[in-house]
């Protein structure tokens, strides 16, 4: 059951005392239960942000005085979440709630700053970001796209690849050091985003195979949380990557 999500790995279905699969006779996880939160999940987060976006900028368009707690308060909580509810999964029944909340905040800013430079861009990527989300499903369900174990290798492998490479952009950015072309508007910054976005789409396929997995397990309920929780943050990195790609496209007009 490996996933290329960090917060999906091997071992979240499993008892770590005796290694065996975890399983519950009643009240166990369920498909529906776990669509049911994933959409609870993304109605707060949709709340959240169009809060964010009404406070983010101001009449003229410029960075209001409060974007700065928006985008860094909502990036850095949603990670202090992320962390604590990949440790303690079984306090996913309120941290993945306040994790949507908090994420909120960070993506309605961010939002309204790409909408305000490049107009009508965030419609674009939401509409992308859940179009891709139902071909993979689709493609998933259908046996179209198989979560086999050589699938997940690569999938998880491409993934590790591209965190090291946002790590070492962050960390070089700290001297003032830009990574070169990838993070640019040419030929290659588009095919690198191109990529990118492949690869976050395929983790939703790994994601889907792991929540069928738990159901098949009868893992805990509380699961059903953990699971829309995992889901929500290969989403929220495909949104991402998806306004990325589209400011990169409309820059070169």
């Amino acid at each position: 059951m490996r996933s290329g999500n960090p917060v999906l790995k091997e071992s979240t279905f499993l008892d770590l005392g005796s290694g065996a699969v975890v399983s519950r006779d009643g009240d166990a996880m369920t498909l529906n239960g776990t669509v049911n939160k994933t959409g609870f999940l993304l109605l707060l987060t949709v709340l959240t942000a169009a809060f964010a976006w009404s406070q983010a900028l101001g009449p003229d368009g410029t960075p209001a005085p409060g974007f700065a707690a928006y985008v860094w308060g909502g990036a850095i909580g949603g990670l202090v979440l992320a962390i604590v509810t990949a440790f303690k999964k079984e306090w996913s029944p309120v941290t993945a709630p306040l994790y949507a909340l908090v994420e909120g905040f960070f993506l309605g800013a961010i939002s309204a700053l790409y909408n305000h430079l490049y107009e009508g861009i965030v419609m674009q990527a939401v509409m992308l970001t859940f179009g891709t989300l139902f071909a993979l499903l689709f493609a998933y369900r259908s046996g179209l796209i198989k979560a086999t174990e050589n699938f997940k290798l690569g999938v998880v492998a491409a993934t590790g690849g591209i965190a090291l490479v946002y790590l070492a952009t962050i960390a070089l950015g700290f001297f003032g050091i830009r990574i070169p072309l990838i993070h640019e508007s040419g030929l290659i910054g588009i095919g690198f985003s191109l990529f990118v976005i492949v690869i976050a789409a395929l983790n939703l396929v790994l994601d889907f195979d792991f929540i069928e997995s738990g159901v098949e397990h009868g893992a805990p309920k509380y699961m059903e949380w953990y699971g829309a929780f995992g889901l929500m943050v290969t989403l929220v990195w495909l949104y991402i990557e998806f306004l990325r790609l589209l400011a990169k496209l409309q820059s070169r007009d």
